[in-house]
């Protein structure tokens, strides 16, 4: 921005002098002088001394404006961390079972907490949990955070509950002493009518895209479903005035058994009522094979799609989530590297370009 300089010149007699009594220049630099001083100096004009006086106003270029990136996802009104671990929640068991097959390779149990609506959570978010009792060193225990497994309504639809879907921690150390999990034990072995101290909501990484057109391809394992059922939840369950999903859910779920799929009777009554909204594919991987004889795992199933998922991956309303336990995303890389490499695209660096779009979502344990 050009700087306005201004020189006002004072003479004792203005009739015996030609020089003007104002004048004004407009200079093509910056200035970035900031304070402003008064220069005085004597000079000579037609063999008379005068006094100048120069005042130096400038103006300087406003700062760039922030642009403030708006959020693809449902994050208007997300509330983050209403409780803290130093003022808990304490919330109330109403229901607790388990619902995984006897012969299951582990116990997973799904619960239902009420709120009363004092933990006002979205899709996608994640709650902590304080087991009771102390630590080794007589400290109260640490939160452990578990996704939240219901929809913002909860699963009687009153917007009081929250439910979570939690596998019992149980193993042999290398000491061959048996080990529990906490919390997770904490959780499972819960009675309805228990209390039960927890914080949050947390978490805004896995919320739903806003677009209701979007295709939104979910990839799970084991409790990692407990994000994508509430999704599901909100897309095919419920009824909203401000959002009805009209797009394509895709859910992989990878687990040991087929006595292991969690929530398998609602996925497939979803299925039955929007057969063209929801596409279900489970990867047992102690029972399946593809068709070399390798095991089918959720990397393996995805590997039969692999075409079909590159070409909504190149389009920017597909959404990836991922949940579940650590070393999945390595797998789904693996199929993504040589299909983008067709393309001439390097997968790493596209992945970079998904996530900051808000369209590649990770969160694993």
């Amino acid at each position: 921005m050009a700087a306005a300089v201004t020189a006002a010149v004072s003479f004792p007699s203005s009739k015996s002098s030609s020089l003007p009594s104002r004048t004004s220049i407009i200079s093509p630099d910056r200035i970035t002088l900031k304070k402003v001083p008064l220069y005085y100096r004597d000079a000579s004009a037609s063999g008379r001394v005068v006094s100048i006086r120069a005042q130096v106003t400038t103006t300087e270029a406003a700062p760039p404006a922030k642009v403030v990136k708006e959020s693809k996802k449902q994050d208007e009104g997300v509330v983050v961390n209403k409780y803290k671990p130093k003022n808990p929640y304490t919330a109330r068991v109403l229901l607790n079972t388990k619902i995984t097959g006897d012969d299951a390779p582990g116990e997973t149990w799904h619960m239902v907490f009420s709120t009363e609506g004092e933990v006002p959570y979205r899709e996608g978010q994640s709650v902590g949990v304080i087991p009771d009792g102390i630590d080794k060193n007589g400290k109260p225990h640490k939160l452990r955070l578990y996704s939240i497994a219901s929809s913002a309504l909860g699963d009687f639809g009153d917007s009081k509950t929250v439910s979570l879907c939690v596998k019992r921690l149980v193993y042999t150390n290398d000491q061959g002493e048996i080990v529990k999990g906490v919390c997770s034990n904490f959780l499972c072995d819960l009675k309805p009518g228990s209390e039960v101290t927890v914080t949050g909501p947390v978490g805004k990484e896995m919320l739903m895209p806003k677009d209701p057109n979007a295709t939104i391809v979910m990839l799970a394992t084991g409790t990692g479903i407990a994000p994508f059922r509430s999704f599901l939840w909100k897309m095919f369950f419920e009824k909203h005035e401000d959002y009805k999903f009209n797009g394509l859910a895709w859910l992989f779920l990878g687990v040991p058994t087929g006595s292991s799929l969690l929530y398998k009777e609602e996925f497939e009554k979803m299925k039955e009522k929007a057969p063209e909204n929801f596409r279900l594919d489970f990867a047992v991987s102690r029972e399946q094979t593809n068709e070399k004889g390798e095991k089918m795992y959720i990397q393996t199933r995805m590997a039969q799609y692999a075409e079909e998922l590159w070409e909504l991956l190149k389009k920017d309303n597909t959404y990836i989530y991922m949940c579940g336990l650590k070393g999945m995303e390595k797998g789904i890389d693996d199929i993504m590297v040589s299909l983008a490499a067709k393309d001439g695209i390097d997968w790493t660096d596209y992945k970079k370009k998904l996530k900051k779009a808000e369209q590649w979502n990770v969160e694993v344990y």
